[in-house]
């Protein structure tokens, strides 16, 4: 059985300190205590915790000179701040600060367990990483295949099967997805593995050089060939011949390249000498092929005998649960890439990568990590370094600092209406952008008049 997360409880009211011992502890949580700022503090630096709860006005040293000083000594920990003060500006400077999540007195149980629950999850996806770091050598050392959500084992496994074989395979996915990696995979796999990977993107090939790229040219064949070349079928004998956005080969040469697939046999550009090759064909495309058969301008025969073991990558946005190992492993091979010290992401920069949908895939992901972690400055990367990912924007937002001033209850009502509309009326999820139970909302909407 696994132990139990651990909480540290600070704040100087004993009786209010006792109260979240056993409401917290009820919950299953182990609990340790810290009576201000200062002892705060000096537990985080002798001790792992899972999560830090603490009051922000205390005597000796205050809950926001003692999150700066927890952020500085591990950036990870979790920290929610309670406050008994109607005051925007400490809300503001907290979240500011770095805390996960801020707390009016008196709590909302509710919504403390809510929110506790939600720091854990992060807790659980970094414990997480470090065990999948270890499989990383493993379970995926044949390729850089990085993955372990169901979409891409069921790839995998697809893989596994087919690799051993002969069969042409059509890999599709969108931009990003990983198409010539799998390919890779599959020839890695295969009984080619000492044969060559030969790869050909037929979207940077201009109509009139394809058929010499595929085939090859004699010399004098055409105005610049000074010599006799091979092509990427002669290339690739003995191995793989991997075409990449296949989809964008012209119509002219899907005929002659629909022969050598049956034939396994071309003539040079400019030559009469009969060749034959033994290569196992994998091609790969971005676009839905049948769109372009019903268009005229992908032809049906050589679209099966392309598919005859077809391969669909998920795009990241359906594969949520592998962005952590991706970032992490993206994160550790550019930090050494680059001499770096990073060490890991803030919860709340591997929050706002988890939610982002990535229109560009893995690729997209890569780069971002690449370029915050040339640009890092500290031992972990926050959300202030990923600056073009944006805000999710089914988040909520903290409160704007231009709300100084205002009651805390009628900048919680606003942020609560502006949600419920985003959400378009829709209570439940209203409630999950807003972090707390239905029933929660239910009762601050009527505390506010806007339910009967």
């Amino acid at each position: 059985m696994s132990a139990p997360h651990s909480i540290l409880v600070v704040d100087d009211d004993t009786a209010h300190r006792t109260m979240l011992r056993t409401l917290v502890g009820g919950w299953g949580y182990a609990i340790a205590e810290a009576d201000d700022g200062e002892a705060a503090i000096r537990r985080v630096r002798e001790g792992a915790y899972d999560l830090v709860l603490m009051d922000v006005r205390m005597l000796k040293v205050s809950g926001l000179e003692a999150l700066a000083a927890i952020k500085a000594i591990n950036p990870a920990i979790p920290v929610v701040i309670m406050t008994a003060f109607s005051s925007v500006e400490t809300a503001v400077a907290a979240l500011k600060e770095g805390a996960h999540d801020y707390l009016t007195k008196p709590l909302d149980f509710d919504k403390l367990r809510v929110t506790i629950e939600r720091s854990m999850e992060h807790t659980r996806l970094k414990a997480e990483n470090r065990a999948l770091r270890a499989e990383l050598a493993g379970r995926f050392e044949r390729g850089r295949i990085v993955g372990r959500s169901p979409a891409m084992q069921r790839v995998l496994d697809t893989v596994a099967q087919v690799a051993p074989s002969e069969a042409t395979v059509l890999i599709s996915g969108e931009s990003g997805t990983g198409k010539e990696l799998v390919a890779g995979l599959l020839h890695a796999n295969s009984g080619r593995r000492e044969g060559p990977f030969v790869s050909l993107n037929c979207a940077a090939i201009t109509e009139s050089l394809m058929e010499s790229e595929l085939f090859g040219h004699e010399k004098g064949a055409f105005t610049g060939a000074e010599r006799r070349r091979e092509g990427r079928f002669q290339q690739a004998d003995g191995g793989t011949l991997f075409l990449d956005e296949v989809s964008e080969m012209p119509l002219s040469m899907q005929v002659k390249f629909l022969r050598v697939l049956q034939e396994r046999e071309f003539t040079r550009v400019g030559g009469d000498s009969l060749l034959r090759v033994d290569v196992r064909v994998v091609a790969a495309t971005n676009t839905h092929l049948p769109e372009r058969i019903a268009a005229g301008r992908f032809r049906e025969d050589l679209y099966y005998r392309l598919n005859v073991v077809g391969l669909q990558l998920p795009p990241l946005r359906e594969r949520r649960e592998d962005v952590p190992l991706l970032a992490q492993h993206f994160l550790e091979t550019f930090a050494a890439k680059n001499r770096k010290s990073v060490k890991g992401f803030s919860p709340q920069a591997m929050d706002r990568l988890i939610r982002r949908d990535w229109p560009g895939n893995v690729r997209e992901l890569m780069n971002a990590v690449e370029r915050a972690v040339v640009l890092a400055r500290a031992d972990y990367l926050t959300e202030a370094d990923f600056p073009a990912i944006g805000p999710d924007p089914t988040a909520v937002a903290p409160p704007a600092a231009g709300g100084a001033g205002l009651p805390l209850s009628e900048v919680e009502r606003a942020v609560i209406l502006d949600t419920l509309a985003a959400a378009g009326g829709n209570k439940s999820e209203a409630a999950r952008r807003l972090g707390i139970t239905r029933r929660t909302l239910h009762k601050k909407l009527k505390t506010y008049g806007v339910m009967k």
